[in-house]
């Protein structure tokens, strides 16, 4: 298994989506429910017999609604393409009761309609307008930009936009973000070590960081309380955090993998912590206060400092906070190919392995403490 997401638009049961990549297996979609109060998971399977699965994600609006990305063999050339989905409807809201006998009945996805991408190559990912109605989406493929709007409940997808790459060579995206700030009008690309920014409604490109990265850029996530800035991870096994306003160098560069970084996904809550996942079988949590929308910690008014108090005090507060590896989790044998925070509970992530290994863990209690109180 590759792909893994959260179910963006539960926010009550923690969630995640996971798609299979099985040559010899018609490939499923497995919906995990985890119970935090008896540390219980719970799982239901859904059949996508398009075949393997390479990318997934959800509606930040209909909770029943997934897009994904899969592989496609016509007259013996393999194509990926991609389509919306509706999951039956006795699954689209967490539960957690787990079917007695799961095997028996396995239910197939609603097909809603396929991003057609004849004409424009690979599909590489699906990005939901973060903030929307679930009506816009963009699709990434080969070397084009697509904005498609799905209209009548999201049966029909009408491309409403397009923008492509130039330039020499086999140009080809990577992978993409939508951006939660202005408005939604901002995306952000990957395709070979560039990173690059486009507006959405003239679909025009807003900056370039090229070489951000020595090797390939495998992937993208915005800071979501700080509009400008933005992480990417690549196969220099390196991690970068930029300033899209000033994009010569790299506000901050984490370099703790010894392989290719495939994920990096910022806390929604809390964006000093920072997932990455990598080809190393590690999953590392960092927090990278510095750069985070409260580098001094929580400010305190000066009335709280009482004058019997020291009076060195207000200073050392001030002071910004250390950045640190909180933990490094190696409970994978295999590449850690996704990392994703739980929409539910700030405090909890998943990450997958190619092995098929899905683990949730938490953040550790002492750095939760330390950072609400």
């Amino acid at each position: 298994a590759r792909a893994l997401t959260p179910q963006t638009a539960e926010t009550d049961a923690i969630r995640f989506l996971v798609g299979t990549q099985s040559l010899r297996y018609d490939n499923q979609i497995h919906i995990i429910d985890f119970d935090d109060e008896n540390n219980i998971i719970n799982k239901n399977v859904l059949l996508h017999q398009v075949g393997e699965i390479w990318h997934i994600s959800t509606s930040p609006a209909d909770k029943g609604v997934l897009a994904t990305c899969y592989n496609k063999t016509s007259d013996s050339k393999v194509m990926t393409c991609a389509a919306v989905w509706r999951m039956p409807k006795e699954l689209e809201s967490g539960s957690h009761e787990s079917p007695d006998d799961s095997s028996s009945n396995t239910q197939t996805l609603e097909l809603l309609c396929h991003l057609d991408n004849t004409a424009h190559g690979n599909m590489a990912c699906v990005m939901w307008e973060p903030m929307g109605d679930g009506k816009k989406i963009i699709s990434l493929a080969d070397n084009n930009i697509l904005l498609w709007d799905l209209q009548e409940s999201s049966a029909k997808a009408v491309l409403s936009s397009s923008a492509a790459l130039e330039g020499k060579g086999q140009l080809k995206f990577t992978s993409g973000r939508w951006s939660p700030h202005h408005n939604c009008t901002q995306i952000a690309t990957a395709n070979d070590t560039t990173v690059r920014g486009w507006d959405t409604r003239s679909m025009r490109q807003i900056y370039c960081i090229e070489n951000a990265h020595g090797q390939l850029v495998r992937d993208l996530d915005f800071n979501p309380n700080k509009q400008y800035y933005l992480a990417s991870c690549g196969d220099d096994c390196k991690v970068k955090f930029w300033d899209t306003r000033n994009v010569t160098e790299p506000v901050k560069t984490l370099e703790e993998h010894s392989h290719w970084v495939w994920n990096v996904r910022y806390n929604h809550s809390h964006d000093q912590l920072i997932l990455t996942g990598s080809s190393d079988s590690r999953v590392i949590l960092s927090n990278m206060v510095s750069i985070s929308s409260e580098p001094f910690g929580h400010m305190v008014d000066d009335d709280e400092l009482s004058d019997q108090e020291d009076p060195h005090q207000e200073e050392k507060i001030k002071e910004p906070l250390q950045d640190s590896v909180i933990a490094t989790y190696e409970e994978h044998e295999d590449s850690v190919y996704a990392v994703e925070w739980s929409s539910a509970d700030p405090w909890l992530f998943a990450s997958l392995s190619y092995d098929g290994r899905l683990v949730i863990n938490r953040v550790p209690r002492a750095l939760k403490y330390h950072i609400l109180l």
